[in-house]
């Protein structure tokens, strides 16, 4: 199991600064939403431990949004300590997919999305968001 923190450093360096949208906290948190949910739906365990809660504005990992936070809706610096040597080729195929279905999608879209499906809706605002609704709700979204 991975730290959300260099989940979200792997997402990060997926962003080339040459993208109109780069990644933005608030972007980061809904791919990290994501990263996790289907990672649970495919095999059937968390991808990191920390908990995902359900803020106003769509799925959050608090860790992570703190370590950000600065940065407010600017493009998050890429992180000068990454080591793809530390990701397995099953995380790194999940997390390549998930940034190209989602990726493309601006924060405020990928929030739509979030605020529309059960895990968050079914949650109440600032709670955990379980690993059971998750995988539940992500199974449904699989393809194939």
């Amino acid at each position: 199991m991975y730290n959300a923190l260099d989940i979200a450093k792997y997402l990060i360096t997926l962003a080339s600064p040459e993208e109109e949208d780069l990644i933005t906290n608030l972007k980061l948190q809904k791919l990290l939403y994501y990263a996790q949910g289907f990672h649970l739906a495919i095999f059937g365990q968390p991808l990191f431990g920390e908990k995902i809660a359900a803020w106003q504005y769509g799925p959050v990992v608090p860790e992570v949004y703190h370590t950000y936070k600065q940065y407010k809706s600017n493009p998050l610096p890429q992180p000068d300590d990454f080591n793809i040597e530390q990701y397995d080729g099953e995380t790194q195929d999940l997390l390549d997919e998930v940034y190209e279905v989602y990726g493309q999608y601006t924060a405020p879209t990928l929030m739509r999305f979030t605020h529309q499906e059960p895990p968050w809706k079914e949650t109440p605002l600032n709670e955990e968001i379980s690993h059971l609704l998750m995988k539940a709700y992500f199974e449904t979204q699989l393809v194939g």
